[in-house]
């Protein structure tokens, strides 16, 4: 196990009925900004509750971050929090709204000119507005980690940031706030917090025994979670354990002190960008052909992956890790996502679209080994199609 620094200071308040606990938890003399994505906040009745629990704070509310949250509409928030000089920032949505929270907590102080804190990744954060989340769809872990992804729309790109300054002071998880998404969201929630896990996991073996095992956990929780998630009516047990495994595979601890891939997503972020495809969707079609290419340097942990999640020990070291692709590309597409760039109607004039984007953002040397050029990159997209 590699050396590491563990630290995570987000309060979780999970269960049933718990907006009742922001009366507690954000400070009685806070400014508010409410930030939440569509209609379904408040035709859910939840931002109302959200509201109603704030009592007779000072709020105002900001709406319509999109489900890949722009530079262009967060800025606008950044805006308003400066015009009103709010002091509290309070996230209700998924992980693109605590994204996009993210990024208006640490620009609103910023000094120059904010497009600068995802140029450089977040490190040249010095200061952050206190947040706070209620999330309403268990995917990205945003609301327990201290990253998020923003949008260009301008210049058609995107790009990650991190600083520990902008971990939420806390994050309420009432499972039954999912049971009125639609299915292709519980789907890309799945889809996105498997391939969060794949991501600190399957690189190669550094003797970090409860990572790994916390992380099969997780994988064969999801596995297990998804088809009651995707064919019944909602269920509080099945719900509850999706909203704390996608949380828990993005919080930082499987990924503390083992290596880290990360190529599927940021060769997934260019797809995004210049096509609009769902950002766990892109996930999907990526993943395969990247295991599958990178056969060789990850065939230790495709083995223990095949063995141990998918229950694969018969034939040859080639044959069982034919068959561990096989089914986790079969996996995503029982969660009805499509698995082929082909099928988004994207041949190869996307590939050179794709790769040109990944040359222009220096992303020419992803993976744990530093070793997915843009020609690897080529032909993973190739055996995407």
């Amino acid at each position: 196990m590699r050396n590491f620094e563990f630290y995570n200071p987000t309060k979780i308040v999970f269960g049933a009925n718990t907006i009742a606990k922001l009366a507690d938890l954000v400070p009685a003399t806070a400014k508010v900004l409410i930030l939440y994505g569509g209609n379904s906040a408040k035709t859910t009745g939840t931002l109302d509750e959200v509201k109603a629990a704030l009592g007779t704070r000072v709020v105002m509310e900001f709406a319509g971050i999109e489900p890949n949250p722009s530079y262009e509409t967060m800025m606008q928030a950044v805006e308003l929090v400066r015009r009103e000089k709010l002091d509290f920032l309070l996230a209700v949505g998924g992980g693109s709204v605590i994204d996009g929270t993210k990024f208006v907590a640490a620009a609103v102080g910023f000094d120059g000119e904010p497009w600068e804190i995802m140029q450089k990744r977040g490190r040249n954060v010095k200061s952050a507005l206190p947040f706070g989340t209620v999330l309403t769809l268990p995917a990205t872990g945003s609301e327990m980690n201290s990253g998020g992804v923003i949008m260009r729309k301008s210049t058609h790109e995107k790009f990650s940031f991190m600083n520990r300054l902008v971990f939420p002071q806390f994050s309420i998880l009432d499972p039954s706030k999912t049971y009125t998404l639609p299915k292709t969201q519980i789907a890309n929630g799945i889809a996105d917090a498997f391939v969060h896990t794949i991501e600190q996991y399957l690189t190669f073996p550094v003797q970090a025994l409860p990572q790994d095992r916390f992380a099969e956990g997780l994988l064969q929780s999801l596995i297990e979670i998804a088809p009651q998630a995707m064919s019944m009516e909602p269920d509080y047990d099945n719900r509850a354990n999706l909203m704390w495994v996608a949380t828990l595979a993005l919080n930082g601890l499987i990924g503390a002190g083992v290596p880290q891939d990360w190529a599927t997503h940021m060769i997934g972020h260019e797809i995004t960008a210049l096509y609009g495809i769902d950002h766990a969707r892109t996930l999907a079609l990526v993943l395969p052909s990247v295991l599958n290419v990178q056969r060789e340097q990850k065939r230790a942990k495709l083995l223990q992956y095949a063995e141990r999640v998918w229950h694969i020990t018969d034939g040859s070291e080639e044959q069982r890790i034919d068959a561990a692709i096989v089914r986790t590309r079969e996996f995503f597409e029982s969660l009805g996502i499509k698995t082929r760039l082909s099928e988004y109607q994207l041949g190869e004039e996307s590939i050179l679209a794709i790769l040109a984007q990944l040359e222009a953002h220096g992303m020419t040397a992803l993976g744990e080994h530093q070793d997915v050029t843009l020609e690897r990159t080529r032909v993973i997209l190739q055996q995407a199609l």
